[in-house]
């Protein structure tokens, strides 16, 4: 959240205000579209394969399929559901600050990712630390493997 020199939350410029609400409500419509179309096809080709005979390798096909449209259908309600939570941040008047360091996540970053909690830099530092702490586990992992052999 971002803090001015007597620790009062900052007020965001009315025009930034209007282009992030109007930025992530377009996202939200698109998203919730997409969901929606996506349950809607998966019903119609479910309805209608029931009513077909399949043969084994045909079956295990539309299994995968449909396994990949229920997978793509959690991942953009996830998405939907980042995107409201956005939404009310922008409301309560922490959305489009750095979670870090609270300066202004850029326009551009919003564009591409709109529930983004951090500025680029500190996105970078927080993916840079945990890829460290990833490899220190690993190194320990593998270190414990030549420990714990017998002599």
């Amino acid at each position: 959240m971002k803090k001015n020199v007597d620790g009062q939350r900052g007020s965001m410029a009315p025009g930034r205000y209007t282009e992030l609400k109007r930025l992530l409500e377009g996202r939200r419509r698109e998203m919730l579209d997409d969901v929606q179309a996506k349950i809607k096809d998966v019903r119609t080709e479910g309805a209608g394969g029931m009513m077909q005979t399949v043969e084994m390798g045909d079956a295990s096909k539309a299994d995968v399929h449909d396994d990949i449209e229920f997978a793509l259908i959690q991942m953009k309600t996830e998405t939907l559901q980042k995107i409201e939570v956005a939404l009310s941040r922008l409301e309560d008047g922490e959305y489009g600050y750095c979670g870090e360091c609270g300066d202004e996540i850029s326009q551009q970053r919003l564009r591409a990712l709109p529930f983004a909690l951090r500025c680029k830099d500190c996105e970078e530092a927080r993916e840079v630390a945990q890829q460290r702490a990833r490899t220190a586990l690993q190194r320990r992992g593998a270190a414990s493997l030549f420990v714990d052999l017998p002599s």
